[in-house]
């Protein structure tokens, strides 16, 4: 991303986008009394992160016993109370779910990705699917201490030793099926990098014209196979990110605060909520609600905009699709594909 003598000055800066992830699907709800089971309580709590100031809300879903839904119903009943409760709030569904089948008979059609490919078909429509890139692993353990998970779950060792163990499939062949589903359903890919390496694929996707949209993603350094909290490491992914992409910063438990803070002064934008973090100050608990509000105030403070639900949409490029590769490492500020022949830095030619 490029900064000029102005960049840091608030009234050049994007509106802060504050993406809401309040549903920790990692926990159990006994974990924290933050976490909503309920179908009602789960709109409710859209709405109360709406109402604190967050437009982009990462969707997971609970059954009524608490366990993580895999139905395809109850992910559409969800998307559609909320398009009714919080209309102008971007919808994001997590692209980490694997449906199970549905009705007799159901299991013949649901073979290896296509419980993942579904994310496609969900009615009505989320504004954005995640999508991580390259299988990898996801140990989202090697980081937490035993303060970060005390009282929950994941400070029992079976809970643990599964979590240490996670990994992310995501494989050649299963992005580039899932980008054209996504693409042909008019839902944009919310790309989720953990590391230089899997933005560089990204941007050979791009060139090689399997994906033609806005690139709206998040840096996720919770370490454990991704980029840890390390601000060198996320200047250095920062620096390697294009000047037309929207990037959001995203870490875990106490981290969270100290880089979205830097975030927030730097002009990116930032992401808060259970699923990341539990924790204020260290052994006080903190709700989703509560760290939407911490972000509004520190924004407050830097004189900067908090963003509404329609700029966050226009920002997000929400329905935008290009031609082709071409067209789209014009807009992402790339340089353009290499030429038949050219030789040198390809550069970008005048109309």
């Amino acid at each position: 991303m490029q900064f000029l003598d102005d960049s840091l000055l608030p009234e050049n800066q994007a509106p802060l986008v504050i993406q809401v992830a309040p549903y920790g699907p990692e926990f159990l709800p006994g974990d924290s009394d933050d976490i909503p089971v309920t179908i009602d309580e789960q709109v409710q709590k859209a709405v109360d992160c709406w109402n604190a100031g967050a437009t982009v809300l990462h969707v997971h879903v609970r059954e009524a016993d608490g366990k993580g839904s895999k139905r395809l119903s109850m992910f559409n009943e969800m998307l559609a109370r909320l398009r009714e409760a919080v209309p102008k709030m971007v919808l994001q569904v997590g692209g980490s779910i694997s449906f199970a089948p549905e009705g007799a008979g159901a299991e013949a059609k649901w073979l290896n990705d296509d419980t993942r490919h579904m994310l496609a078909e969900l009615d009505p429509k989320p504004d954005q699917v995640t999508i991580a890139i390259n299988t990898n692993q996801m140990n989202v353990c090697e980081l937490l201490s035993s303060d970060d998970v005390a009282g929950t779950s994941l400070a029992l060792p079976p809970y643990q030793e599964a979590y240490r163990e996670m990994w992310i499939p995501s494989g050649p062949s299963f992005v580039a099926e899932h980008l054209k589903r996504l693409q042909a359903a008019r839902i944009q890919p919310h790309f989720m990098l953990g590391d230089a390496g899997q933005l560089e694929t990204v941007e050979r996707l791009i060139r090689r014209g399997a994906y033609t949209g806005p690139m709206v993603l998040n840096w996720v350094g919770i370490g454990g196979g991704a980029d840890g909290p390390n601000p060198y490491n996320m200047m250095e992914f920062v620096r390697r990110v294009p000047p037309g992409a929207v990037l959001t910063i995203e870490s875990l438990m106490r981290n969270v605060l100290p880089l979205n803070t830097m975030a927030i002064a730097m002009g990116l934008h930032v992401r808060v909520g259970i699923e990341d973090n539990l924790w204020g100050r260290k052994g006080e608990r903190m709700t989703s609600v509560q760290q939407v509000e911490q972000m509004v105030r520190i924004a407050r403070e830097l004189h900067r905009e908090v963003a509404t639900g329609e700029q966050a949409r226009r920002l997000y490029q929400i329905g935008t699709w290009y031609a082709d590769a071409d067209e789209t490492l014009a807009a992402l500020g790339y340089a353009p594909n290499r030429r038949p022949g050219e030789r040198g830095e390809p550069l970008r030619r005048a109309a």
